[in-house]
């Protein structure tokens, strides 16, 4: 197997360190295309460069990724993010039609998948993804970690 592999994960991170250099909480985010593995969007926080607060990794993402497929449902396609999204970006999720979620660190605080209002297991969720959390989650707590301290 070749070491040159594409892994979508360590995209993710490459996002969020982006992130973190712009000053936003270092959260980053990847599509990929589930059958053909090419990456349809990969994007970082971007809440206070563009002053909106809807504007997490996940749903810029979501975003880019509707636009290069001309459509909002993105069927078939994976997301990695560096922690388990929010309420919102859940629900985006859920409406994107995600095929499988990969999240690293778990956020007991602010969560809405593992954590807080559990999106997917609401019976008014009409979708769920496949969900597998904590791939690399010691090195996304740490980075996240990082930056709040550094912001004390």
């Amino acid at each position: 197997m070749s070491e040159n592999r594409f892994n979508p994960m360590q995209t993710a991170f490459e996002q969020a360190i982006a992130a973190r250099a712009r000053g936003e909480v270092p959260i980053g985010a990847v599509i990929v295309d589930g059958k053909t593995g090419q990456v349809l969007a990969a994007a970082g926080n971007q809440i206070h460069g563009q002053n909106d607060p809807t504007a997490h990794a996940e749903i810029v993402a979501l975003r880019l990724a509707g636009q290069r497929l001309g459509s909002p449902r993105l069927v078939n396609c994976d997301l990695y993010v560096t922690l388990e999204p929010c309420p919102m970006c859940a629900q985006a999720i859920a409406f994107a039609r995600i095929r499988r979620l990969y999240f690293a660190a778990f956020d007991v605080k602010g969560g809405g998948v593992d954590h807080g209002p559990q999106i997917f297991r609401q019976p008014t969720c009409h979708h769920q993804p496949e969900v597998i959390g904590g791939v690399r989650e010691r090195e996304a707590a740490e980075l996240l970690k990082a930056f709040f301290k550094e912001r004390r």
